[in-house]
């Protein structure tokens, strides 16, 4: 007679898993370990590139939302000015009758004027106040 085929012995349930019996714990093999660990390197690569991409895009978002920003500012005063123009002049053309061109030149002029000085005075006013609270902060260091 033949003899059966030999194959590998067979298991219990319990020490499929690289382990002893019931009292021991099962411990991983080397070979699942380094496949766990080459996995997580390259989960760690696909996250940094995914997040290197992430980045790249809202840096590429801020950049054309300030570009818009920045073009819509400059439009803006623009468009302010001319306003300012328009209602200077108009200011001297109504006031003419009143008090001479000169007269209506040297009111819009005046009034401009001190309008700038206030705002020079109210600008000097914050600088220094910031400047004080910069040397407070150097004096506590």
């Amino acid at each position: 007679m033949t003899d059966p085929v030999e194959g590998p012995p067979v298991q219990s349930a319990d020490a499929g898993m690289g382990g002893g019996g019931a009292d021991t714990p099962p411990t991983p093999s080397a070979g699942t370990l380094i496949d766990d660990i080459e996995a997580l390197i390259a989960d760690a690569r696909n996250w940094a590139d995914a997040e290197l991409v992430y980045q790249k895009s809202r840096i590429a978002f801020v950049i054309a939302s300030l570009k818009r920003s920045l073009a819509m500012s400059v439009a803006a005063a623009v468009l302010g000015l001319f306003a300012l123009v328009g209602l200077t002049v108009g200011l001297v053309i109504a006031l003419t009758p009143h008090v001479t061109a000169w007269g209506a030149t040297a009111m819009v002029a005046g009034g401009l004027g001190l309008g700038a000085f206030l705002c020079v005075k109210a600008a000097s006013r914050a600088w220094g106040e910031l400047m004080g609270a910069v040397r407070e902060d150097e004096e506590q260091v």
